[in-house]
């Protein structure tokens, strides 16, 4: 079951269950008889890749539990202690037993379940999000590398303002009659999303395809630091017709042959410009590497 993206919280905020939106890969683990398979979104066996959430099985099975499945997240934490995408890329890739335990001593990973969909056999999935929750909490989930995290039912706002403060993606609400509906994106269960805004320097642009073969296809903007101006990323969406043709009038007459950032980027097709327009940029976040994720452009501003 995946969650709708939505522009803005339910306005009949009580009948929702609000859960932080944790930024990983999606997971389902099934437990049978204390041992444990942890199976990606394309349903590929990823058990090996975080071998670490297999003690989950041991665990559940000394309370009594032999029979689960679980839905969540597989997430490694950043070094101010908040799940890092970033971070997390450090383990996706790696398959080499070897890799994998030199990675898990310095990118552990921690399994968040937010739903249960079989116990001891039962299947939970017609069951209201509330009731497979409860039946969730009664497991206890909560060591090192799982963990079961808050929900709570009404009040969003505060919840949003929370995820906000901590640097999170956002929330996901969740009606709290619905079942799991499996395999689908449903609008039961909604995502909200904390965006950024940044004031960014436009130092060139790199040509598109398709339909915008040899015009604009993403800006490339940076930002000033100790003097210079550090080249943040490709700004490829939230584009009309016509500002793309506003944008070409205003940037040929400022080109120019050298780049302008002082970390050059590597794109194809690129054409830099004298730095002196500024945009203003929506996104999620900074990545480690100090470039833009998720982008969007938002207008030009004067300073």
């Amino acid at each position: 079951m995946l969650a709708t993206l939505a522009r803005e919280l339910p306005r009949d905020d009580g009948r929702w269950a609000y859960e932080f939106k944790w930024d990983g890969v999606r997971a389902l683990v099934f437990v049978e008889d204390g041992k444990v398979r942890v199976q990606g979104r394309s349903r590929r066996d990823v058990t090996g890749q975080y071998p670490e959430v297999t003690g989950l099985g041991a665990a559940l099975a000394g309370r009594g539990t032999l029979d689960a499945v679980l839905d969540g997240e597989v997430v490694a934490l950043g070094l101010d202690g908040t799940p890092s995408f970033q971070t997390l890329q450090r383990r996706m890739h790696v398959v080499s037993p070897h890799d994998v335990r030199v990675r898990m001593a310095d990118t552990p990973v921690v399994f968040l379940a937010f739903d249960l969909l079989r116990l001891e056999g039962s299947m939970m999935v017609e069951l209201p999000y509330a009731e497979r929750r409860a039946q969730l909490e009664a497991l206890d989930l909560s060591a090192n590398n799982w963990q079961t995290p808050p929900s709570q039912v009404g009040d969003g706002d505060a919840m949003l303002a929370v995820s906000n403060v901590r640097g999170l993606e956002g929330v996901v609400a969740k009606r709290i009659d619905s079942p799991y509906e499996s395999g689908r994106r449903s609008r039961n269960w909604l995502k909200i999303k904390n965006k950024q805004h940044e004031r960014l320097v436009i130092g060139g642009w790199a040509e598109g395809s398709g339909n915008r073969t040899g015009r604009i296809g993403a800006l490339l903007v940076g930002y000033h630091e100790d003097g210079e101006l550090r080249y943040a990323g490709n700004v490829g969406s939230g584009f009309t017709d016509k500002m793309l043709r506003e944008l070409h009038a205003r940037l040929s007459p400022l080109a120019r042959e050298e780049c302008p950032f002082a970390n050059r980027p590597h794109w194809p097709d690129i054409h830099f410009v004298e730095p002196v327009l500024v945009c203003e940029v929506e996104f999620t976040e900074w990545t480690e590497e100090r470039t833009l994720r998720h982008p969007v452009f938002k207008g030009l501003r004067e300073s």
